[in-house]
């Protein structure tokens, strides 16, 4: 066993935040040896209860949640802020050639270190990540991941049509392979496997299919996707199934909607759709920076929340300005001023920073695993430091609330604030 104390950040089931300006976190190993909460409250009522474990005292520091990222494309690290009228030409000119070196193991593992590592700096803990279609792209993925005891889901792309040679794969070969990595990696140890269609207008009807039959054989495996992001791809998607009602719908005709189904984006949706979403347990990965950066649109948080499906945050790293959970909550934030059909909704600190880590945590069927700090919860967490830049030093000695804390985290801060990352059976 082994206690922290400094304030402590953490979320309770009504989403709001709880603070204790003097904590202590007590992690130890749980019955089946893993490192979890053991204890979390106040350190003067705690303290006495957990006599002879040593105590690291973090004063001016702050304890919270490791953020969990929703979705992220670990082979366009390189690619991250790229210029690009759009979505399309995005992937034409910048995604896809990258994406075609990955069938290089030497290259896919030199990269996939450096993007666990880029996750860790800036507080990221869990991640749905996107591979390419190369199953050497996955096994570099999930091996650095496990040298670190991330907790980290993925999967091979699947993309049998319009797409270049070099990234372009076989329908039957292609589900081969999925199926074989499922069986590899999936459940090994913090390890999670997502079956994962790049989106419609790269899969063949016989793909979808395919992927369909592999999620209903597999429930407990993750799905993901895009959906719904951009106007071009959705008229695409209109000239290759004129008979279907929506973009969405067209996923639910070939069984790829269900509980650990994430669709990136879901922009442009009308009711029916998020109805759609909620019924079937489906759910959004939001990502702000990518779509104020690709101009796709806004994420319409009052019609989630009035049909009542899931979502949480994400980066969306290449498309993503940035891996900082910071920056993306800023994004939210602006999203949420600017860009709903209630105006002038206003995203709360408390809400964005929750959609980042017990938010997203739910949305992933983690909910109580990872993305709190709440007892039987794995002991990921982060060290932030308030007085991290100069500005941000002098905002938070002036604060007068919880509010005004997160929210001068949210708008000033970046990697810096994230001191140390603490991982399960890590650390």
């Amino acid at each position: 066993m082994k206690a922290y104390r400094a304030a402590l950040l953490r979320f309770a089931d009504d989403r709001s935040a709880l603070f204790e300006e003097d904590g202590l976190l007590v992690v130890g190993p749980n019955h089946l040896g893993q490192q979890t909460v053991q204890a979390v409250g106040p350190y003067r009522t705690l303290a006495a209860q957990y006599p002879g474990v040593p105590v690291e005292h973090l004063p001016g520091r702050i304890l919270a949640p490791g953020f969990v990222d929703m979705h992220i494309h670990y082979p366009q690290t390189d690619i991250i802020g790229s210029p690009a009228d759009g979505l399309l030409p995005w992937l034409e000119n910048y995604t896809f050639p990258a994406e075609k070196r990955f069938s290089a193991p030497d290259h896919a593992a030199e990269v996939a270190a450096f993007f666990i590592a880029e996750l860790l700096r800036n507080g990221v803990t869990t991640a749905l990540a996107f591979a390419t279609s190369h199953p050497a792209s996955v096994h570099a993925l999930f091996a650095e991941a496990q040298k670190n005891s991330l907790r980290l889901i993925t999967g091979k792309v699947l993309q049998d049509q319009n797409s270049p040679d070099g990234v372009r794969d076989d329908t039957e070969q292609s589900l081969i392979d999925t199926e074989a990595l499922i069986q590899r990696w999936h459940g090994v140890d913090r390890l999670g496997y997502a079956i994962t269609p790049r989106f419609v207008p790269t899969s063949s009807a016989a793909q979808l299919r395919g992927a369909g039959v592999l999620a209903a054989r597999y429930p407990d495996v993750w799905l993901q996707s895009h959906v719904a992001e951009n106007l071009g791809e959705i008229a695409w998607v209109r000239s290759l199934y004129p008979d279907a009602r929506s973009y969405l719908a067209v996923y639910e005709a070939f069984g790829l909607l269900r509980p650990r189904a994430v669709y990136a984006h879901c922009i442009h949706f009308d009711d029916t759709d998020r109805a759609l979403m909620r019924d079937t347990g489906t759910v959004a990965a939001v990502s702000p920076t990518s779509n104020l950066f690709l101009g796709s649109g806004f994420f319409d948080y009052a019609g989630a929340d009035r049909a009542g499906f899931g979502y949480g945050l994400a980066s969306d790293v290449g498309g993503g300005t940035s891996f900082s959970p910071f920056h993306t909550m800023r994004a939210a934030y602006y999203v949420g001023r600017e860009g709903q059909t209630k105006p002038g909704l206003s995203l709360g600190p408390q809400n964005l920073w929750w959609q980042h880590t017990a938010g997203a945590a739910a949305a992933l069927g983690l909910g109580g695993v990872v993305g709190n700090l709440a007892v039987g919860c794995e002991a990921d967490f982060i060290v932030l430091n308030p007085q991290a830049t100069l500005l941000l030093a002098r905002k938070t000695a002036q604060v007068q609330s919880l509010d005004e804390l997160l929210f001068a985290l949210i708008i000033l801060g970046d990697d810096r604030v994230v001191e140390r990352t603490v991982i399960s059976c890590k650390n």
